[in-house]
């Protein structure tokens, strides 16, 4: 170990840029790790904060709620102590003259999965809903109307809950009959009783499901069917993995010339009777020191930009996550060392003095 801090001390150029090439391996990870974080976020967020015990669609749908079709009615054939209907209809609204989307869920004013309100009052009103703080912040206050869809929905924001998203867009909540209306017009919605929607949310795990026709998830089933969602993860965890292996090899080659340069002198080294487990201890060591160093900055530098990245930027910090990575990232730095430790174990003293 003191040797190999000497010799860091000694070369502080050279170490310095094994260091930040280090740095930059593992800030990209970070990054990208942050960003697969909040990007799953973003898609899922608020199926986590139902916290439902399981979803229900109907058969065909293959676990993808738009393209679940229940009704209302469907409500009898689910034998449970705590259910309400879900209704979605995934569409834009203008706040402030500019167009944003949006995912309007429609249940029963008193659904248990319903989010608390951090201001004003749940909706009772057909014509009343309750919205992401994500919405407030875009420029919507209690007390506005908002026009909905190509039908031109009149609603009234009537409460505020704490910003919540579903596949990257904002949420509000509302009533089946706003979400029918949005989605087919007040044409259809005055000729309806029994509302179409799109699942059933129960508080139990396991309630009791009559028709045969239903499929029943629990909420890790029901996310990992959302579409892009698997796509997505697999694609940005990939380049992380990729970036492991590079980080190996980078440090593996950066020491590996290192050790080719300080032959003659380990040579000398075993000479004197220096045993060659001794020589690669002090290139583990070193590579451990490198990989430490550049990890913990680059996970420094990266806590500290998550505060200044744009609202708009899905980036959310997974300390127990980034722990993880940051010690994979030393592992590798130690391993890519391993391989310079195979040189010195070929190092024959006399023909690395006399070379």
């Amino acid at each position: 170990m003191f040797l190999a801090i000497k010799e860091m001390k000694y070369a502080k150029l050279r170490y310095s840029l094994i260091i930040g090439i280090m740095f930059l391996i593992s800030f990209v990870v970070f990054l990208l790790s942050g960003l697969a974080n909040g990007l799953a976020t973003e898609f899922s967020e608020v199926i986590d904060r139902w916290d439902a015990g399981r979803i229900v669609l109907s058969e065909e749908s293959n676990g993808v709620l738009v393209a679940s079709q229940l009704t209302i009615d469907d409500l009898s054939e689910v034998k449970t102590s705590e259910k309400a209907p879900l209704a979605l209809y995934s569409g834009s609204v203008e706040i402030g003259g500019e167009k944003g989307n949006l995912s309007f869920f429609g249940t029963q004013p008193e659904a248990f999965f319903l989010p608390e309100l951090t201001e004003g009052k749940s909706f009772n009103e057909k014509n009343e809903v309750i919205i992401s703080q994500a919405l407030a912040d875009a420029g919507l206050a209690i007390g506005d109307t908002i026009t909905i869809g190509s039908q031109g929905v009149e609603v009234i924001v009537t409460g505020i809950f704490p910003k919540t998203s579903y596949v990257v867009t904002p949420v509000m909540y509302g009533s089946i009959e706003a979400v029918v209306e949005t989605k087919f017009g007040s044409d259809f919605l005055a000729a309806q009783t029994n509302y179409p929607m799109n699942a059933i949310l129960t508080e139990e795990t396991d309630p009791i499901i009559e028709n045969k026709a239903f499929q029943s998830l629990s909420t890790e089933e029901f996310i990992a069917q959302l579409p892009g969602y698997a796509e997505q993860n697999l694609t940005l965890n990939a380049m992380i993995y990729f970036l492991f292996m590079i980080a190996a090899a980078v440090i593996g080659i950066f020491m590996y010339v290192i050790t080719l340069q300080k032959t003659a002198l380990f040579g000398v080294m075993k000479v004197q009777g220096i045993s060659t487990w001794f020589i690669a201890k002090s290139i583990i060591a070193q590579s451990f020191f490198v990989g430490i160093i550049g990890a913990t900055l680059a996970g420094l530098v990266s806590y500290g930009l998550s505060f200044v990245l744009p609202s708009g930027m899905p980036f959310s910090v997974d300390l127990g996550l980034w722990t993880i990575y940051g010690a994979v990232l030393v592992l590798v730095a130690i391993i890519g060392g391993l391989f310079s430790t195979l040189t010195v174990t070929k190092v024959d003293p006399i023909q690395a003095i006399g070379g």
